[in-house]
């Protein structure tokens, strides 16, 4: 009887170990994975979704998005340090950045916008006839060019050409007649970019690059 006894106490004692061992395992597996998914949500690919109707056709509500990090360079969290990017932003390109009237709230509070980065720091830009003009040259980027673009705002008004200041950048929605954007608030800076949008996940129907 000692020897069974012994048996199930041996036993006993090599069955706690193992379990515990296998919570330790699953915890720390939830708690690698979840640090995994932060790292690459700061520093490489973040999904979004679209609220508004701001940046139909290409961008309908509810379309889920990536916006990388990289191409620009990611932002250090609670810095103004980016790091080095493969370039910088161009015009034509759909943008994911911070707007300067939402850089007064807490940074959880913040929201970003989407827009067509439409002129860079230093350039003039005037709103003419539905189109834009850079320096006094109309712009023919197809993406561009194929939006009418409503005079409005104090930084979009009927003839009045405006210039961007430095590190600066002046963004439009496609959809003008219903996109709060540069015209209403004036200029993003180059620090509040998040990243550049580059593909819908979701829904099915919507799959694809962003152009």
């Amino acid at each position: 009887m000692e020897n069974i006894t012994e048996n199930i106490q041996d036993n006993n004692q090599t069955v706690g170990p193992k379990q515990k061992s296998a919570l330790q395992d699953w915890i720390e597996s939830i708690i690698i994975a979840a640090a995994l998914a932060i790292f690459v949500r700061t520093f490489f690919f973040q999904i979004y979704k679209i609220p508004t109707t701001s940046m139909v056709p290409v961008l309908m509500p509810d379309d889920k998005i990536f916006v990388s990090k990289m191409v620009y360079g990611s932002k250090v969290p609670f810095t103004d340090l980016r790091l080095p990017g493969f370039r910088k932003p161009r015009r034509g390109e759909v943008v994911v950045f911070v707007p300067p009237q939402e850089k007064s709230n807490p940074f959880w509070k913040r929201k970003v916008y989407i827009k067509r980065l439409i002129a860079l720091g230093g350039e003039r830009v005037l709103i003419k006839d539905g189109n834009i003009y850079i320096n006094g040259k109309i712009i023919a980027d197809p993406f561009i060019a194929r939006v009418y673009y409503y005079n409005s705002g104090d930084y979009g008004k009927k003839d009045k050409e405006i210039i961007v200041p430095p590190d600066k950048y002046f963004f439009l929605g496609d959809n003008s007649i219903s996109s709060l954007d540069s015209r209403f608030w004036g200029f993003a800076d180059g620090k509040d970019i998040v990243g550049k949008a580059i593909f819908i996940w979701w829904p099915p129907k919507r799959i694809g690059t962003i152009d």
